[in-house]
């Protein structure tokens, strides 16, 4: 058997399409493009795709949890990876209601039907049909155990809060306040936050075409709206007109700080996937390079701005190398470095599982040479907006002040580090913002 023997709208199916995926990202795939890698090998309809993608995300919240059960579940560490990836994605389900606010506790799936169908995948699949046995010995010992086994595994920093050791650490330490309130945030669901475009409408215009659709919003920003229910973008009134675009809202706050003026010549470093790129011009009429290192990640910018009727220089090149400038200074400079994304987990929740302890420091020694390769580039006079996702000091506040020292950077008034936030009035990611403007002698 396999999977092309189950049924397309069984849970069977999407829990062996999850474990899939979630065995690509324990070998160092993002979760991402390790669902498309599944998509293209099984071509799942919309509603097994939609199961398969929920299922996914799921178990990537839960991950510290299951994993944790499962040591006291199983003698052994499940082999092979395929099996231990099922037996996590049919606990994430289990668990649902266990959860930080990140699942509802009702879901379509009773405990009896989670486990019978996880033994089904197990039984279509030649590498692990051989385990079924014990694929229902493991799911029901646990519903049998289920309070004692949780009172206990709870006990443990990962599997209470779903996240590695070194993370957690990290986040005490950082933020000794804050640190349950950040991970309790990242385990949560995303919001869906438009941008108004206002080059095409205003935010209260905007608003009342979705609330006369029965799509209820709030404005969390200038020009931030955010559902109450996430819908798919192809049914938001006007998107695919340019009417708006989804972003974050704690995003939103970079082409503003810029202090775009009309003719300035910009430049968007390290600019896919182009949220903030069509912000920019929204703004202001500029004459925007858009850069990145990726091709293929420049096509999706291009795609974003076809839909915005906008238009920009969009060119392949590393942020830390020259072989792409043709000389010519900018008058603002968006800097949004590679990082470690720890302050956008919310939303990529198996990133916390693919970074490791050092990356933090990799990646600001990245950051710092794309930073000081920009600077020379930016006209006396201008401003370079620095951005990060990451909460870690060591790739945003540390960066920032050596970044000033380092170039006798002025540093002007700018958010700084924003914790990620989900409440009534606001609900933002983890992003840093430090503004500099260069002298003019």
């Amino acid at each position: 058997m396999s999977s092309t023997s189950l049924k397309a709208d069984s849970l069977a199916f999407a829990l062996l399409g999850a474990a899939q995926a979630t065995t690509a990202v324990r070998n160092g795939t993002a979760l991402p493009q390790a669902l498309s890698q599944v998509f293209a090998k099984i071509q799942p309809e919309p509603q097994a795709r939609g199961a398969i993608q929920d299922i996914a995300y799921r178990t990537m919240r839960q991950f510290g949890r299951s994993q944790a059960l499962l040591a006291m579940l199983t003698p052994k560490a499940p082999e092979p990876p395929l099996l231990h990836a099922l037996l996590c994605s049919a606990l994430a389900l289990l668990c649902a209601d266990e959860s930080e606010g990140d699942l509802p506790a009702s879901l379509p799936y009773s405990a009896f039907t989670t486990v019978d169908q996880a033994v089904t995948a197990a039984a279509s699949e030649p590498s692990v049909a051989r385990a079924k046995g014990m694929v229902n010995a493991v799911l029901r010992r646990f519903l049998r155990e289920r309070a004692a086994l949780l009172q206990e595994v709870m006990r443990q920093p990962s599997a209470r809060w779903n996240y590695p050791a070194w993370w957690i650490d990290a986040a005490k330490a950082a933020y000794p306040s804050d640190w349950e309130n950040i991970l309790a945030a990242g385990n949560g669901l995303p919001p869906l936050t438009l941008r108004v475009n206002r080059r095409k409408t205003t935010p209260a215009a905007y608003r009342q075409t979705l609330e006369e659709q029965g799509i209820a919003v709030r404005q969390i920003g200038p020009d931030a709206l955010r559902l109450s229910q996430p819908i798919p973008v192809h049914q938001i009134p006007g998107f695919a007109q340019g009417l708006a675009s989804v972003q974050d809202a704690a995003a939103q706050l970079a082409a503003p700080l810029l202090d775009l003026q009309d003719g300035m010549r910009v430049l968007d470093a390290c600019a896919a996937p182009g949220g903030k790129t069509g912000h920019i011009l929204e703004c202001a009429d500029v004459r925007l390079q858009a850069l990145d290192n990726d091709s293929q990640r420049l096509t999706r910018i291009a795609e974003n701005l076809q839909r915005l009727q906008l238009d920009a220089d969009l060119r392949t090149g590393d942020a830390a190398a020259r072989d792409w400038w043709d000389g010519q200074a900018f008058d603002r400079i968006l800097a949004d470095v590679p990082c470690t994304a720890s302050g956008i987990v919310r939303r990529h929740p198996d990133i916390r599982w693919l970074r490791r302890k050092g990356d933090a420091a990799q990646l600001a020694g990245v950051s710092r040479r794309i930073l000081d390769n920009l600077w020379t580039m930016l006209r006396p006079g201008g401003k370079l907006l620095f951005v990060t996702c990451s909460l870690w000091p060591q790739e945003s506040e540390a960066q920032a002040t050596a970044f000033a020292v380092r170039n006798q950077a002025l540093r002007l008034p700018a958010p700084g580090q924003l914790l990620p936030i989900a409440d009534q009035e606001q609900d933002q990611d983890g992003l840093f913002y430090a503004l500099f403007e260069k002298s003019e002698r």
